[in-house]
């Protein structure tokens, strides 16, 4: 009793339940913080707000404040009966005060708490089971008497009158636990089953998880590369932009000196010239003939030598040494080259289309690095090694390593793009790349993407550009990947096999042509 008494205590007036998150206003009344919220929301616009239970006027909302001391009550009650409060079911004979049901009989459709249990009839049949709203679902919808059975035929729960006069007599019978336990082998396996998928699961998740670490441990590193990288070359330009200067600066210096002293020496020669001129301007304004013919001869006064000396010293004078400031430049390539051997070692190779394997509606370029189709006949030889329709490999074949090359599909509609191993069928159509299992591709049909290995087509995006495609494959990996380069970049596809032969470049053109651009990269991963 005791117990019901507080259970009513803690009961909110406004959702008759156990207070959640209970607060308080300011005449003391305590409700769930959403209830009265949602009172307060409705006297909103009418002059005032009034408590539910004691009609306390506020002009204006009145603050909310938590009940610690309360929700530590509530806590605490429902900590000790927490099944009986879970189910929400209350006492259907308690009507003063909601006090949670411990059973429900079938037989009365009734709930009941503790109390009225201990006085309930005891007869078979008054069957209790645990609290449930759906007491109508345990008896016949016909008899109004409790299940017994189970028909298995109609797999129905019946009463004994469904077994002698309704519309299961004569059907198999068993009783409802006998029928339960069976169900319940059942469900374990399925149980059984799921455990094992969800185990599989979790194995997965694990694995996808301890992968993700591995790349952010992995993109960590190669930003710290990067980074390292970067800074030393910002470090580098800085050193070598100091030491142009300087060496601009010093020349500019000994320039200088170079043509002040030119400048100072020419100076006093002019000087000396302005002297010698004035002399001369006497002489000539002379009357007596004596004095002048005895002044020695004044011919050296225009040594053009001397002029020429001169004018060779501030030309020499007057020139910074470009091709020391040049060289100190080239240092730069030394930098560049740095870079790519501290991200990757690359080396650029060729990479031809083997005109042996091209079909004969298949046209070459001289360079062969174009493929076009052709409704002329080439008249090539047949030989097991050429493609009957529309195809043409590479001749190079890659059996190690990682590479990357690219190909200009921009004038082509309808296309493949990708790689091959020599075993390939050469006749049929079962030739195609991507539609054998010795080849993987990317393919543009019908303005759509797709990429295709083993007749196996999986749809790319709609809204992706392909003008040109970069194909990189990591041998020891069996990973082949595909990008279109255009902006921005997007990674299209990787397909991952155990690679058991070499590969070669395929192309397969239904119109217009495609072209390899520029050779073979390889490449290492950043340490």
């Amino acid at each position: 009793m005791a117990s019901a008494d507080l259970r009513q205590e803690l009961v909110c007036s406004i959702c008759l339940s156990i207070y959640t998150d209970p607060v308080t206003l300011r005449c003391g009344h305590n409700f769930c913080r959403v209830c009265i919220d949602r009172v307060l929301d409705t006297q909103e616009g009418a002059g005032a707000y009034t408590c539910p239970d004691c009609r306390a006027e506020c002009q204006e909302r009145p603050a909310l404040i938590r009940n610690i001391p309360l929700c530590n009550i509530v806590g605490s009650f429902l900590s000790t009966r927490p099944d009986q409060e879970k189910t929400g079911i209350l006492c259907t004979y308690c009507v003063d005060s909601p006090v949670p049901a411990a059973k429900s009989c079938l037989m009365c459709e009734a709930s009941l708490c503790d109390k009225h249990l201990r006085v309930h009839s005891k007869s078979a049949e008054h069957v209790l089971c645990d609290p449930t709203t759906a007491l109508g679902n345990r008896k016949c919808s016909v008899h109004k008497e409790s299940y017994k059975y189970y028909c298995t035929e109609d797999a129905a729960c019946i009463c004994v009158s469904c077994c002698l006069i309704g519309e299961h007599t004569g059907h198999k019978m068993e009783s409802l636990d006998e029928a339960s336990e069976k169900k319940k082998v059942k469900l374990r396996k399925v149980l059984q089953k799921l455990t094992t998928k969800r185990a599989e699961a979790e194995k997965r998740v694990q694995s996808l998880q301890e992968h993700r670490r591995d790349d952010e441990g992995k993109a960590a590193g190669v930003i710290e590369t990067v980074t390292a990288l970067f800074r030393d070359i910002r470090r580098q330009l800085e050193d070598l932009e100091k030491r142009v200067l300087s060496e601009i600066s010093r020349q500019e210096q000994r320039v200088s000196i170079s043509v002040s002293d030119l400048i100072q020496q020419l100076e006093i020669k002019k000087d000396k010239l302005s002297g010698k001129m004035r002399h001369i301007e006497d002489l000539c304004n002379m009357g007596d003939p004596v004095t002048v013919l005895q002044e020695p001869d004044t011919g050296d006064l225009c040594d053009t030598e001397d002029t020429e000396r001169h004018d060779n010293q501030v030309r020499g004078a007057g020139d910074l040494d470009v091709r020391l400031i040049s060289g100190t430049l080239h240092t730069l390539s030394d930098i560049i080259t740095g870079i790519n051997t501290g991200i990757y070692v690359q080396e650029a190779t060729d990479i031809l289309l083997d005109v042996i394997t091209a079909a004969n509606n298949i046209q070459i370029s001289g360079d062969r690095k174009t493929a076009s189709r052709s409704e002329i006949n080439q008249h090539h030889p047949v030989t097991p090694e050429r493609f009957q329709y529309n195809q043409v490999i590479s001749s190079r074949r890659f059996s190690s390593g990682r590479h990357y090359w690219e190909v200009d599909v921009s004038k082509s509609v309808e296309w493949r793009v990708g790689m091959c191993y020599p075993s390939i069928d050469r006749r049929g159509w079962q030739s195609h790349i991507g539609d054998n299992n010795k080849s993987w591709c990317v393919w543009r049909y019908n303005n759509q993407y797709y990429v295709r290995h083993n007749s196996t087509v999986i749809g790319l995006p709609d809204d992706i550009p392909c003008d040109r495609v970069r194909v990189y494959l990591d041998y020891e990996a069996g990973q082949m990947s595909f990008y279109s380069l255009c902006d921005p970049i997007t990674h299209l596809h990787t397909f991952t096999a155990a690679l058991t032969e070499p590969l070669h470049a395929a192309i397969w053109v239904w119109n217009g042509c495609i072209t390899l651009c520029g050779g073979v990269r390889s490449w290492e991963t950043l340490p």
